[in-house]
């Protein structure tokens, strides 16, 4: 009979040194029987270095990946071989999942920095799930939540002005990071300006204005890629299109 006892992060954490997929067992109140039985089929410690390809357009699905440390960019390819940035993965989010449907994987995985990843076979990870309904669930959510970043994502892209669009995508960031324990007020930008212009449909130049407007009006600060988010409200603010404040606007 499977130990009920729910998992202890602290624990979990010193054993698989803050394994991401505490997203998948943790919600789920796994027991430490059954996550000893999840824990058998990750194969851990995969390295990557930065550039590096985690899967082709076109691969066979035969696992999904979880980002120990280092973020990917996920990118498709045109008929004429141009990429285009469709995606970022932070620490603790699964990839791969785009292979569900059709059994090949529609975009490539690139490794932002090195990185490290645990692979999760997913014929295995099937069977255990099959048997252990909470995870099952946990991965319904998971799935889910992949869904509605790719719905945030189109959304942004329908917002006609880019500084809407960046604010945006600072905004979402922010709430990712502290989903994984980390600042979102305070924070390295994994991606190149490059890469998050691709993402958000802008020029570089738009973006590189967009990012100096945003500081000089005192909303963050930054110094190469690290950004300090100092007016979370007005942030949030400019991320939904609100009105300026009336005293601004009688300013203007």
């Amino acid at each position: 009979m499977a130990d009920p006892t729910p998992i202890d992060l602290a624990s979990l954490r010193r054993s698989c040194g803050h394994c991401s997929l505490r997203q998948l067992c943790l919600p789920a109140d796994i027991g430490m029987a059954d996550l000893a039985r999840l824990d058998e089929v990750v194969r851990r410690k995969r390295p990557l270095r930065r550039d590096e390809r985690l899967f082709h357009h076109g691969d066979a699905l035969s696992s999904i990946y979880v980002a120990r440390n280092g973020a990917f960019k996920t990118v498709s390819l045109s008929e004429a071989g141009d990429e285009r940035v469709i995606g970022f993965h932070l620490p603790g989010e699964l990839m791969g999942l785009d292979a569900l449907a059709g059994g090949e994987h529609r975009c490539e995985a690139v490794a932002l920095d090195p990185a490290e990843v645990c692979e999760v076979p997913v014929d295995d990870l099937a069977a255990v799930a099959a048997q252990l309904p909470g995870l099952q669930r946990q991965l319904m959510r998971v799935i889910g939540q992949s869904i509605a970043r790719d719905q945030d994502h189109a959304e942004m892209l329908a917002r006609r002005h880019a500084n809407e669009r960046i604010a945006l995508f600072l905004h979402g960031l922010g709430e990712r990071l502290t989903h994984i324990g980390q600042s979102s007020l305070q924070f390295r930008l994994a991606m190149s300006r490059e890469d998050i212009a691709s993402y958000l449909g802008l020029a570089i130049e738009t973006v590189s204005r967009g990012f100096t407007r945003l500081q000089d009006d005192r909303v963050i600060a930054v110094s190469g890629r690290q950004v300090e988010v100092l007016d979370p409200a007005e942030l949030l603010r400019l991320a939904h299109g609100g009105e300026p404040p009336q005293e601004q606007r009688r300013q203007a």
